[in-house]
């Protein structure tokens, strides 16, 4: 399985020592404001061990994350398959930090090792992101990276309540072509543009 180097992060397999903190980011009501439902400590658990076995069967999935100067676990970043009940198919990339994590650059500079890795390794022809319209965070790094809005994409969670914040959902796209031309002249890992893959 490989892990994915930037300049301040490591994106890693997950380690039973992670599972306390990640089950804190989930019991953070802003973190899991525009998610569904607050999941039990069980639940989070489970979750890592999906992550962990997305990793070790296909090589690729939802990374740990960690702050490469410290060792502190700040969450995950990485792609998955476009969830069924989705109108469309394709992968995504997708990232959830620690409250204490945000507004450093982690998260841009997380998804763009994953992006690199989806687009270099896997050779995939886009890569979505998917939110909804009022994460205007999420949007932001979705901006950053290059991903744009694509309205005709955009559907309804018939699981959501109408009237709620989760039911309408906005999609992100980025083509490998345009991710190639906005590489051309980027600077190094000092701008947190290229990632390893290791």
């Amino acid at each position: 399985m490989p892990r994915l180097h930037t300049e301040r992060l490591l994106l890693r397999e997950w380690r039973e020592s992670d599972l306390a903190p990640w089950a804190a980011v989930n019991a953070d009501p802003e973190v899991r404001r525009y998610l569904p439902g607050m999941p039990t400590r069980e639940q989070c658990d489970a979750a890592v061990a999906r992550f962990q076995g997305d990793l070790d069967g296909r090589g690729w999935g939802f990374w740990a994350v960690e702050v490469r100067g410290t060792g502190e676990f700040i969450g995950f970043t990485g792609l998955d398959p476009v969830e069924e009940g989705v109108p469309f198919t394709g992968v995504e990339a997708g990232w959830r930090l620690a409250r204490t994590a945000w507004g450093h650059g982690y998260a841009t500079e997380a998804a763009r090792a994953a992006l690199h890795f989806g687009f270099t390794h896997l050779d995939l022809p886009e890569i979505l992101a998917i939110t909804v319209p009022a994460n205007t965070r999420s949007r932001a790094v979705m901006s950053r990276l290059g991903m744009a809005h694509d309205p005709s994409a955009d559907f309804t969670d018939p699981t959501a309540p109408e009237d709620g914040p989760l039911h309408k959902n906005v999609v992100h796209r980025l083509p490998r072509t345009r991710w190639l031309l906005d590489r051309v002249d980027a600077p190094g890992p000092a701008g947190g543009r290229r990632a390893s893959a290791r």
